[in-house]
């Protein structure tokens, strides 16, 4: 029988050993080894051989699971338990030298996420969670906010930077929040605005074209951490479907309804 605790714990481990490879090549990286796998889509060795630290290690603790990976070390998703990782979330951050970027490692079991790790490279952060049993952060229990109202919410999101065929929606969309809440927040990373999200730093975040590895791990903190997260149609098609809404709960169907004011619901 699997033991999901010990899993995490050890999945910590790992998240935290990938960042301190992470970290340690941030101090020495040149920039001349970035590579690109498309439009404003970088990627470097660091992302690469993190990924590889990850998928060994956790060959090792779950050996009969599958893997979806960024950077393709390793693509079996057809298996019942399946890891779901970003080695490097922040990647442009990282390159630049901008002090926000986290490894991501998510669980799914039978297409529903039952653990998530996020470790925030810089800070020291991990947050972490099991499916019913609360979200935390270096071992503090956490909770989202008690915003009311999105007039009272600092809202974060994501900018497109190569699927531009939304981009007037989106535009619209900010210049909206911009007017109804106390400000937007441009992070650079997907898990850290989720784990924001959870422990109450951000009040909402919301973003599209998104892949599931962004967003697996951080999806379930927030859930656990009493938040709510849906797609943009407000179903549950948040993980392979590209678009998220997370809120505190208190406030998503007010979100919601501002966002269908502008966003055309994609068939």
């Amino acid at each position: 029988m699997i033991d999901l605790n010990l899993i995490l714990d050890q999945t910590k481990s790992i998240a935290k050993e990938a960042g301190a490879f992470i970290r340690r090549e941030r101090q020495v990286f040149d920039i001349s080894k970035v590579e690109s796998k498309g439009l404003n889509d970088m990627v470097s060795y660091v992302d690469k051989e993190a990924e590889k630290i990850i998928v060994g290690k956790l060959s090792e603790i779950l050996p009969e699971a599958g893997f979806i990976t960024e950077e393709g070390t390793k693509s079996d998703e057809t298996k019942a338990y399946t890891w779901i990782i970003d080695p490097l979330d922040g990647t442009t951050n990282f390159i630049h030298g901008i002090p926000i970027f986290c490894v991501s490692i998510g669980l799914m079991k039978d297409q529903e996420i039952v653990l998530g790790v996020v470790y925030e490279i810089n800070f020291h952060e991990c947050f972490y969670a099991l499916k019913g049993h609360g979200a935390y952060c270096n071992d503090t229990k956490i909770k989202v906010s008690q915003s009311p109202s999105l007039s009272e919410c600092l809202v974060a999101t994501g900018f497109p930077y190569s699927a531009f065929e939304s981009i007037d929606e989106y535009l619209a969309i900010l210049k909206t929040l911009m007017q109804k809440t106390h400000g937007l927040r441009r992070l650079g990373s997907a898990a850290a605005d989720l784990c924001y999200v959870a422990c109450g730093r951000m009040d909402a975040y919301f973003e599209y074209n998104l892949n599931s590895y962004d967003v697996a791990a951080g999806s379930l903190i927030v859930q656990e951490a009493g938040g709510r997260v849906t797609d943009f149609k407000q179903d549950d098609d948040f993980i392979f479907g590209r678009e998220i809404l997370a809120s505190n709960g208190l406030v998503h169907a007010e979100f919601w309804q501002e966002l269908q004011q502008h966003w055309k619901v994609k068939k």
